[in-house]
């Protein structure tokens, strides 16, 4: 029987089917790493983006744009990763294709995917061929072009087109080439799609898979301790208040919604405030003692979609002291945001002038969501963001874009050195903004950033014959040295960096190596740089045994 249309609910169907063919097959999507060392999370990445949209359940007799949006907003905030971005952004522009459509045709999902393509196109300042772009672009162009009455018949011939797409990115990227695999966020996409089209076709997908391993850490009320607001307590920090609103049109007139008066409602019985706008959903924060008035007062112009409302007295004596934010920071002109992982690290970075720390960097990347939350918490004019990796500058561009709170910059630091030359340098005495953005880059200008980790599988690269458990000694992109041994792979790997015209050097050890071995290798330095100042830290990073930074 011929199927010519898709309503919400099946939407719906196809979107939990894809979720669980990608959980399924999540590592060997991680697995296709273009380096061989601890990073392959596109797979996870993906799979914790798309699951921002599996709560969203369609109403009765609700459209499939309509629904296809409130998606689609829940898939932006919960964007992490390059992959995961350009996924939610994918999202966006099919939910923009369907818009007023409430029964989607084959035609209403190729408009749709053209949309999604150019969405992801758009969200790259340079988009790059071999990759998940290609493959989603030229499976739309190819399946909208056979004219299919069937969306059966139109999701087979995308995933055709895609698995050739995919076959081929390797020849469009030489970095793909020349590490034998193929795009990983492209094999991501088809196996969403691939879920979908079996749930389309009522076959049943193999295996349930565990969801619980690769979510977000619960938050702190999952397992607070309620003998620590007894019968005499007294509410002091008011309850954290998070919801999303679905504007009605019944109820208010949504593209000409007054968002500057509801976010003055909250800033009226609260502070700690978050109020923002996509599409027809509003996303609300506010820690206030009325939570009840928050509700009555939204329910003016809407439905709430999700509601969470927790005692932040509970929550404030179950944190540990230094974990403690019941309030935002005082208000200031400018405050910096960075992400790092390491206690040592991040010690580091406060020190020098950051003033919230995103935790993630390699293999753990931040959601948009998540640095909505230290933009909000840091209570600034303007906010500079260090991304310092670059798989999170895109989560970073997608928050400062829906966070319309303050003037958000980000500044592309694509690495730990970036982040430290950028902070090394840091004057925001002048008071312009504009002027410190480019002192900002102006600063990372020459530096230099190595490190040392393990190699997690056997491939050969860069005219190296790797293999397993070896360590890597890394410079940018390029892979300088390798040994079994972790001492040497460091002393090959500063061999290899030119020290000319650098005056600093900033050595971080890992968790995994020891203060005696970085001082050896500091020692090493002193002796071979005499012009340059050698610095020990101890980061604690995960992942990498040292960092190895030249300024």
């Amino acid at each position: 029987m011929e199927k010519t249309t898709i309503s919400s609910r099946e939407l719906a169907e196809l979107l939990s089917g894809g979720i669980q063919n990608l959980l399924l097959h999540k590592d060997e999507v991680n697995d296709l790493n273009v380096f061989p060392i601890p990073d392959g999370d596109t797979g996870s990445n993906m799979l914790m983006t798309i699951q921002g949209g599996e709560n969203i359940r369609p109403y009765e007799n609700e459209g499939i744009g309509d629904y296809a949006r409130r998606t689609a907003d829940s898939m932006l905030f919960s964007a992490r990763g390059n992959s995961g971005v350009i996924l939610s952004q994918i999202a966006d522009g099919i939910a923009e294709g369907l818009e007023g459509v409430e029964c989607a045709s084959v035609e209403d999902t190729a408009r749709a995917f053209k949309c999604g393509v150019a969405h992801a196109y758009s969200a790259v300042a340079e988009p790059v061929e071999g990759t998940i772009l290609t493959v989603v672009r030229e499976a739309a162009e190819y399946a909208a072009s056979l004219k299919c009455a069937d969306i059966r018949e139109y999701l087979d011939a995308f995933i055709v087109q895609a698995r050739e797409s995919l076959r081929h990115t390797p020849e469009l990227l030489d970095v793909l080439k020349k590490s034998g695999v193929v795009d990983s966020g492209g094999a991501g996409l088809i196996y969403i799609i691939e879920g979908a089209l079996s749930v389309l076709k009522g076959e049943t997908i193999e295996g349930t898979g565990d969801f619980t391993g690769h979510m977000a850490p619960a938050a702190p009320g999952a397992t607070l301790n309620f003998d620590l607001f007894d019968e005499d307590s007294e509410l002091v920090y008011g309850y954290c208040t998070e919801l999303l609103l679905r504007l009605q049109r019944k109820k208010t007139d949504i593209d000409n919604f007054d968002l500057p008066a509801f976010r003055e409602f909250l800033q009226s019985i609260g502070d700690s405030v978050v109020c923002l706008k996509t599409g027809s959903v509003v996303k609300l924060h506010v820690h206030t003692k009325e939570p009840y008035r928050v509700l009555q007062y939204g329910q003016q112009f809407g439905e709430y979609l999700t509601v969470k409302i927790e005692n932040m007295s509970l929550q404030h004596n179950n944190l540990p002291a230094d974990s403690r934010l019941a309030h935002p920071e005082e208000h200031k002109q400018f405050a910096i945001v960075a992400v790092a992982s390491g206690e040592g690290i991040k010690e580091n970075f406060r020190e020098m002038g950051t003033d919230r720390i995103v935790q993630g960097g390699q293999t753990m990347n931040p959601s948009a969501d998540d640095f909505i939350d230290a933009f909000r918490r840091v209570n600034a004019d303007t906010i500079f963001v260090l991304p310092n990796n670059s798989n999170v500058i895109l989560a970073a561009q997608q928050a400062a874009k829906l966070y319309d709170m303050a003037d958000v910059r980000v500044i592309p630091t694509h690495s730990i050195g970036d982040g430290y030359a950028v902070l090394s340098m840091l004057d925001l005495d002048s008071g312009n903004a504009d002027e410190i953005e480019q002192d900002m880059i102006r600063s990372m200008e020459g530096v230099v950033t190595g490190s040392v980790t393990r190699c997690i599988r056997d491939t050969e690269m860069d005219g190296f014959h790797l293999r397993e458990g070896q360590y890597l000694g890394i410079v940018g992109k390029d892979i300088v040295s390798a040994d079994n041994d972790r001492r040497d792979t460091a002393c090959m790997l500063t061999a290899r960096m030119d020290f000319t015209d650098h005056q600093i050097c900033i050595l971080i050890r890992g968790k995994d190596s020891t203060e005696e071995e970085a001082e050896e290798i500091a020692s090493m330095l002193r002796k071979e740089h005499r012009d340059c100042e050698i610095y020990v830290l101890n980061g604690g990073q995960e992942i990498y045994s040292y960092y190895i930074i030249l300024e």
